[in-house]
């Protein structure tokens, strides 16, 4: 069942974290993940959500300010199921996915409910008009603040920022893929003022329908990855992440390197 935002605890238990390969990813279910956002809402603070994969991982290994980017989110949720599986071969399991698709819709559904105003951010030309008529669609009583594709270049803030401030969205969905979304956050979010973004990468893609997600025994199986890349096998460059951070997992732990544990921030 999920959280309604009226009624969403005011201090929720603290969340704990771990990392993998010196990133940090919350231990966050995904009723977790929408009771906390449900709250920030309302918080009168400014907070980014970013979800995580092993290809983010192996990113941020190589890109300080993305790491901290990472560092300084309100919530790092486990995406990828390789950071799944990572996390239960270190014996501090993460219960399951969190996936930016299954995220968005659940907030969209939150939204809806509770009349916050939602503004989509990035993609291709059209993608997020397209992904906003199938959200209204889906969620009866969806306020979509705004739509607009952009790009993440710096010359282009003043005028994203602007749209963004006029249109006062309570949540901001931007989908300029990593590392340039999160890098985009940290510039900006102190003048956009926006209570909560949630990085989505592709997920504008997928609810668009100009990328078809793999059927549900497919996201079952973990196997979502191969699904994609058979669809754009031009990918198959970015996929090379994914042998590498196991590998680099593996390694670390057969070093006798540990990951400590925090509390989410």
């Amino acid at each position: 069942m999920m959280t309604d935002v009226k009624t969403a605890p005011k201090s929720p238990p603290a969340i704990p974290s771990l990392r993998l390969l010196g990133v940090r990813v919350d231990s966050v279910t995904m009723e977790q993940a929408i009771s906390s956002i449900a709250g920030m809402v309302h918080s009168g603070k400014i907070h980014h959500i970013i979800p995580v994969n092993p290809e983010m991982v192996m990113l941020a290994r190589k890109n300080a300010q993305f790491r901290e980017a990472i560092e300084r989110a309100s919530l790092v949720v486990p995406d990828g199921i390789g950071v799944v599986y990572a996390s239960r071969y270190l014996g501090r399991p993460i219960p399951d996915r969190v996936t930016g698709v299954d995220l968005t819709k659940r907030v969209a559904a939150v939204a809806a409910r509770r009349g916050l105003r939602v503004f989509l951010l990035g993609a291709a030309p059209g993608v997020a008009e397209l992904a906003s008529l199938r959200l209204r669609s889906e969620f009866s009583g969806l306020i979509i603040a705004g739509t607009y594709a952009g790009s993440p270049k710096p010359e282009e803030e003043a005028e994203i920022c602007r749209l963004v401030a006029e249109a006062a969205p309570h949540i901001l969905l931007i989908a300029y893929g990593a590392p340039s979304q999160e890098l985009w956050i940290m510039r900006n979010r102190e003048r956009l003022k926006v209570p909560v973004t949630i990085c989505v990468g592709g997920t504008l893609d997928f609810l668009s329908g100009a990328v078809r997600r793999a059927p549900r025994p497919i996201q079952r199986a973990g196997l979502e990855w191969l699904y994609r890349l058979i669809q754009q096998p031009s990918r198959w460059r970015r996929m090379l992440a994914l042998p590498r951070f196991a590998a680099a997992i593996v390694m670390n732990s057969l070093s006798g390197r540990t990951e400590r544990e925090h509390p989410a921030q």
